[in-house]
């Protein structure tokens, strides 16, 4: 799978060089900057540190899983156009050498719940899902039904628990409706009924 990261430094060089130092403990195999200067720090058959702990579907262990690519943003601007297209060639890539469909192209959000958000918000999922770099929903309607939410969302990738349960809603809204507020509600329901029935990564 290929997990994708926001910086959360003031720039790409700044991060790069965080990312190089044995000191910071973490490492990514991309690093791609707002103006599209991409550099690659470790080699893709190589295991890199970038995902920390956390699970997508019945992958527990996500580094040795796993492609990261680090996009310099702070998480509170939107995602410049010479970046996105550096990130689409880079994903091309690594999609085709490794074989990841476009349902293995996640957040670190959607895989360590409650403790990291990015890529954020303001990260433009529906561009990628446009050329097959990822999924985004089809358009349908549901009924408020909490009990199938959660075993769309588990079905879907993501780890569900009592105790994990406001942080997978706060995930699925990230990255499908970053606008969204208050409690479960039927638009919801829709987005992980379609997403689980069309990109299962469990067993209903």
């Amino acid at each position: 799978m290929v997990v994708l990261h926001y910086t959360a430094m003031t720039s790409a060089e700044a991060a790069r060089d965080w990312l190089c130092n044995p000191e910071s403990e973490v490492s990514c195999h991309y690093v791609i900057a707002e103006d599209g200067c991409c550099w690659q720090l470790v080699r893709e058959d190589d295991r890199a540190w970038h995902a920390g702990r956390g699970c997508w579907g019945d992958v527990a262990d996500v580094n040795s899983h796993s492609i990261g690519i680090e996009l310099a943003n702070t998480g509170f601007h939107p995602f410049p156009d010479p970046q996105m297209a550096a990130l689409e060639d880079v994903l091309r890539g690594i999609c085709s050498r490794w074989s990841v469909p476009p349902e293995r192209v996640v957040g670190h959000s959607d895989t360590a719940l409650g403790r990291k958000s990015d890529p954020g918000g303001r990260f433009d999922w529906r561009r990628l899902a446009r050329i097959g770099l990822a999924i985004w929903p089809q358009k349908c309607e549901a009924d408020r039904d909490e009990a199938r939410f959660w075993r769309d969302c588990r079905t879907f990738g993501y780890e569900v628990t009592p105790e994990t349960r406001d942080a997978v809603l706060a995930a699925v809204r990230m990255r499908f409706r970053p606008w969204a507020e208050g409690a479960l509600d039927g638009a919801d329901c829709a987005i992980m009924a379609d997403l689980a029935r069309r990109f299962p990564c469990r067993d209903a």
